[in-house]
């Protein structure tokens, strides 16, 4: 690597005189083309482009020594007495002078225009790679792939060897969450190693601001180890920092023996605000579904208390009262017969209000979904359907107690709406389990045109979905109908639900059974 890095300027020098030898050969072999008609005099100016050429392209010194082979060439092809290397008449040192004073001055101006233009390439190949890191940071993404993104365009942008992002533990360790390498790394992604011994990250943790380090030689630790074994030579780093906290560091590694610029820790700073409002933002969503699905299943809960409060007291003791009302009916005297028909008036309409209340408690939250499990509660919501639907349940496993909520208020919401809404003959419920994923379809023949924001209903639904990292897709063109599919995850990012199977009969579950 070292002896590739120290021939690159000898190649490059080598090239330079190439070019320039050409160039003087090329021009002397026009001036002998034009001497017969100009007078050579008049010729030597031209000698001066070869000069500006090499000077704009290779710089001041191999421009200097293209001016002296062009006053030499001139002097030896056409100044008298001729064919003579020695430049020492007034004309050829005028020459000299004109093109050693042209190699300087248009030397420091190319030098200049080079500078100005690799400036501005780096700026622009820097914007770029923020503004990538930024549109897809600005987007619902995993931080992981943001961790990624960030730290290959570091690696690149800088022309590292090496680059990685790490992240702070509270046990003063710290964590591998990217890596992006030209050669093979050993501290990789999810690996937790100690800060033994000089490295970015210890050195970013103490002073909490950017670090450097220009050489490994005889350092000791995990991290100078793997240095060593890498050929690294030096690294800088910035911290990564998330409403005022440190929480990781970005650092990049090279083998080159010339260390990283002098700028590199401002450049850096960049992707890392980027990092931090990435993850600010991860943990705003992150907190914002927790909050959501806090609250639904409260709401569900507090359901639940309901329906179960009043099956157990308001309900048994209306039932009870019936029961007596209807006694007390069976001893009247058949000498008050018209106490006897209030009696069994009242009766009747307790029994009704009992069958309403009954109805009423269903609707809030089923008890069969908890005992029996969501195969027979979308058995009994199917056969209380308005209209006729083919359940098609393709599982008989019992899943976690919000999954099968969601999914029986999902198809709840969605025969309601067909019902209320779609004018439809039929529909259809599929619920089947994919992996880790219980997948819900609900289709109906009505007349389609159902869009999320004219209906709460709808957007209830979205709302309790997302709340367990689920997703909807509707899919409803006017005239034909209106297809929902839902897909709840069995396991949640970063959490599991608690564990429940217990397999239901076929029969119970009614595997492709017709209801209506």
């Amino acid at each position: 690597m070292e002896r590739f890095l120290l021939r690159r300027p000898i190649a490059r020098w080598l090239s330079g005189l190439l070019a320039g030898v050409l160039a003087v050969a090329a021009l002397t072999g026009l001036v002998g083309l034009l001497d017969p008609h100009v007078p050579p005099l008049n010729l030597w100016v031209l000698y001066v482009l070869p000069v500006m050429l090499i000077a704009m392209k290779w710089g001041t010194w191999l421009a200097a020594v293209t001016a002296l082979m062009s006053a030499v060439s001139f002097s030896y092809f056409f100044l008298p007495p001729g064919n003579t290397l020695a430049v020492t008449d007034l004309q050829s040192l005028v020459a000299l002078g004109v093109f050693l004073v042209t190699a300087v001055v248009v030397g420091q101006l190319g030098a200049r225009m080079r500078q100005k233009a690799q400036e501005s390439a780096r700026l622009a190949e820097e914007q770029s790679a923020l503004r990538r890191v930024a549109t897809l940071a600005a987007q619902p993404v995993s931080p992981s792939v943001v961790f990624e993104a960030v730290t290959q365009e570091v690696g690149q942008l800088f022309h590292a060897d090496l680059a990685r992002m790490e992240h702070f533990e509270e046990d003063g360790s710290v964590t591998g969450v990217a890596v992006w390498s030209r050669v093979p790394a050993r501290l990789a992604v999810g690996r937790r190693f100690g800060l033994e011994g000089p490295s970015i990250a210890r050195a970013v943790r103490q002073n909490l601001g950017p670090a450097r380090i220009d050489y490994f030689a005889g350092a000791t630790g995990e991290i100078a180890q793997e240095a060593h074994e890498l050929g690294i030579r030096s690294s800088v780093g910035c911290p990564i920092v998330v409403a005022g906290r440190l929480w990781g560091v970005i650092a990049a590694s090279t083998r080159s023996p010339d260390p990283f610029p002098r700028n590199t820790e401002v450049q850096l700073a960049g992707f890392t605000e980027i990092v931090a409002t990435a993850i600010s933002s991860a943990e705003s969503r992150a907190q914002l579904a927790a909050s959501r699905a806090r609250v639904v299943a409260a709401g569900d809960e507090m359901r639940r208390r309901l329906e179960r409060n009043l099956h157990d007291g308001l309900q048994q003791r209306l039932v009870s009262l019936a029961l007596r009302l209807r006694l007390t009916q069976d001893t009247v005297p058949a000498e008050l017969p018209e106490l006897r028909a209030d009696l069994g008036q009242a009766t009747q309409e307790l029994t009704e209000a009992v069958e309403e209340l009954r109805e009423t408690t269903r609707g809030i939250h089923p008890s069969i979904l908890s005992t029996g499990g969501l195969g027979l509660a979308l058995r009994a919501l199917a056969r209380r359907s308005a209209v006729r639907v083919d359940l098609h349940i393709d599982t008989g496993a019992r899943y976690p107690p919000p999954v099968e909520v969601t999914a029986y208020y999902v198809v709840a919401e969605a025969l309601t709406n067909t019902t209320k809404h779609a004018q439809a003959s039929h529909a259809e419920v599929i619920v089947d389990q994919r992996d880790s994923t219980l997948w819900v379809c609900i289709r109906d023949d009505g007349v389609g045109g159902a869009e999320t924001r004219r209906g709460s209903g709808l957007i209830g639904l979205h709302d309790r979905v997302e709340a367990i990292d689920g997703t909807v897709e509707l899919t409803s063109p006017a005239g034909q109908g209106t297809l929902i599919q839902v897909s709840l995850p069995l396991q949640r990012t970063g959490d599991r639900f608690p564990a429940i199977v217990q397999p239901s009969s076929r029969g119970e579950n009614g595997t492709g059974e017709r209801l209506s």
